[in-house]
């Protein structure tokens, strides 16, 4: 039997925190999209995405409240680089809202799955299931792909944005590494090992690819 990972508490915590902060950040988000939405059936389905996002993040503060810890401090150090993030990357169209979605929310999610391999069970267990997709990204990839099928032009622009997303989300990652040394430790795997830091980037630009190749944008 494989014993369970030794992980940091102080590390586990934080990131069930920023987890937490960025389920409250979605479903602001996604209620904000929903008035973007050119149809009342747009509209409806990212009402009931915002809700899904709500059930998560109360699972997650239910989980920092059993390991002792408060969720609102938990969620504080967070703050900041999210909000700085959601205002540098504000969308201006329905279109740009669903690709920052897909792209920005996708790579999150591969990068925060990465992580949840090295803790124990229970904790990895939960991380999955509020990461599992509430289905914004298949709804996004229609739309998107709809669009672009209707006016080709639409693909250059989309593009640009995504590019910039992505750049602006990995500054968002190595700002919460820098400033919290417990969940830097946990992003790397308790390794300093480059080979193994390599791989991971590796992994992630390849989803990101894919990810791209799929919505029809090129990366």
């Amino acid at each position: 039997m494989t014993p369970e990972p030794t992980v940091d508490p102080q590390a586990v915590v934080d990131l069930l925190g920023v987890l937490a902060y960025g389920e409250l950040t979605a479903f602001d988000r996604l209620a904000d999209d929903a008035r973007l939405a050119p149809t009342l059936a747009g509209r409806a389905a990212l009402a009931g995405m915002a809700a899904a996002e709500m059930g998560h993040f109360a699972r997650l503060c239910a989980r920092l409240a059993q390991l002792g810890a408060d969720p609102e401090v938990a969620m504080l150090p967070f703050v900041e680089v999210f909000d700085s993030f959601h205002a540098t990357t504000a969308p201006s169209t329905w279109l740009e809202s669903l690709v920052k979605a897909y792209v920005g929310d996708g790579i999150a999610a591969d990068f925060y799955r990465e992580i949840a391999g090295f803790l124990d069970a229970s904790t990895r267990e939960l991380v999955l299931e509020v990461l599992a997709d509430t289905g914004h990204s298949d709804f996004a990839l229609r739309e998107v792909r709809a669009a672009i099928a209707t006016d080709p032009t639409l693909v250059g622009r989309l593009s640009l944005w995504a590019r910039r997303l992505v750049g602006e989300a990995l500054s968002q990652a190595q700002r919460v590494a820098a400033e919290r040394d417990a969940l830097a430790m946990l992003l790397v795997g308790g390794t300093s090992d480059l080979a193994d830091i390599a791989a991971l980037l590796k992994r992630l630009t390849n989803a990101h690819t894919a990810r791209m190749r799929t919505i029809g944008l090129s990366g």
